[in-house]
């Protein structure tokens, strides 16, 4: 049986639109199109690497004061995520998805700190797409794949 690739896809691919760097998941366009020729050990060292981005950036936004919370907000409006994605990565997703739906981000387990404080979910989100674009840029640029 073979084993399920794993994907940071989320099916916005600003690449093909002419962005060095996708606006959706992160990854730049030489590791997009690399991505299934990486050995497993390779796609999940950067599948990390795009987790620990969006935690770098994201803390600037939000915190998640309750994680089980999260979850299961998550499993309630069917948004996809990863077992061993930390929470602040799994906060971003769900922001894309729902920013225009949620009102109270403390009934998901969230908070806004610092930049985000005092912002509606999508004015939040749009500040932290740019931020997370701005820190994937400077990814691609120190990556050897690039």
């Amino acid at each position: 049986m073979s084993r399920r690739i794993v994907s940071p896809c989320v099916g916005l691919c600003s690449t093909t639109v002419g962005d060095p760097v996708c606006r959706g998941c992160q990854r730049h366009d030489a590791e997009i199109r690399e991505w299934f020729s990486l050995l497993d050990r390779e796609r999940e060292l950067r599948m990390a690497e795009l987790d620990a981005l969006r935690e770098q950036v994201a803390e600037h936004f939000f915190r998640v004061f309750d994680a089980e919370a999260l979850e299961a907000q998550m499993r309630r409006h069917r948004i996809r995520f990863r077992p061993e994605q930390p929470p602040l990565s799994r906060a971003v997703e769900l922001l894309r998805v729902g920013r225009q739906h949620i009102r109270d981000l403390s009934r998901y387990g969230l908070e806004p700190v610092a930049t985000g404080q005092g912002l509606a979910p999508e004015v939040l989100y749009a500040e932290l797409t740019g931020a997370l674009l701005t820190a994937a840029r400077e990814r691609h640029r120190h990556d050897p794949l690039s």
